[in-house]
């Protein structure tokens, strides 16, 4: 485990679950949960980070990283707490959970991108879950299947009636145990290449599907090189001063994330925090 800065006790609340969600791989799932919660961690929250994907375990590598760099470099860069989860029971991962997010704002879990009960037990625990698509109709089919002529939504799929029971449990405990509500938001990944028509139908079946469902849909973060090129130094779109020049590319990509972040409407700790830009 890793942690870069120091932290206290967040009020001797439990930390606020995000939880990024898809049983399809190759989405930015990784990649988006790394920058959200550095994003947060510029804006003064205290951060924790879980990998429920012991074999490619990418966020907790991107982490290491990061606080590689940082050491190299002699730099500080806000980072989170981090840990791959190996293997267990749902209960030695609340265990984990509880130990690595104490006195935590934010605990993040990145899960693998396969069917995995681990991975389930998280979506469905999870205060704030973020579900990355692309723009293709072989990832919408995780959450609805369309009919072949019209692109109308036929039905849910198996992953999005998980998730809708298990929200529905989660409105009955918010009541009866003072829980907090599932917050489900869609976000669309990879949308700058998408052949026009193609992205309006799928504009439309999420639309469609999200009425039905209840989730939020928000515009992700962009297919761009800067991704890949980050990776082995662990450092963000945010890190200014550490990047080099930056080309007009990199500046688009730099809001894409600010928005990302200000549509999944996260609690901040304190309102000194909220107001921290990302600039």
């Amino acid at each position: 485990m890793t942690e870069a800065r120091p932290s206290s006790p967040a009020a001797g609340k439990a930390a606020h679950r995000i939880v990024f969600a898809n049983e399809k791989g190759g989405t930015g799932k990784s990649t988006t949960a790394v920058h959200v919660a550095v994003a947060l961690a510029y804006q003064g929250a205290k951060v924790a980070a879980i990998d429920l994907d012991p074999r490619q375990r990418t966020l907790y590598r991107y982490f290491e990283n990061r606080a590689e760099t940082a050491a190299r470099r002699g730099i500080d860069l806000p980072t989170a707490r981090f840990e791959v989860f190996e293997s267990g029971t749902p209960e030695e991962l609340e265990a984990m959970t509880a130990s690595l997010s104490e006195g935590c704002d934010f605990v993040v879990f990145d899960t693998p991108g396969r069917d995995d009960p681990l991975a389930r037990h998280a979506a469905t625990e999870a205060d704030t879950l973020v579900t990355p698509l692309n723009d293709s109709f072989v990832d919408f089919d995780l959450i609805g299947q369309v009919d072949a002529e019209t692109f109308k939504v036929r039905r849910l799929s198996f992953y999005a009636e998980l998730i809708w029971e298990a929200r529905l449990k989660r409105s009955r405990a918010t009541i009866e145990q003072k829980r907090r509500e599932m917050d489900w938001i869609v976000v669309r990944n990879r949308t700058g290449h998408v052949e026009a028509r193609n992205m309006v139908r799928i504009e439309a079946a999420l639309a469609e599907l999200s009425k039905r469902v209840g989730f939020r849909v928000s515009h992700g973060l962009s297919e761009r090189v800067i991704y890949r090129e980050l990776f082995p130094s662990g450092l963000t779109l945010l890190d200014k001063g550490h990047l080099g020049e930056l080309g007009t590319s990199h500046l688009v990509a730099r809001q894409e994330l600010r928005s990302l972040v200000a549509a999944l409407n996260l609690p901040m700790p304190s309102k000194k925090a909220a107001e921290l830009a990302l600039a």
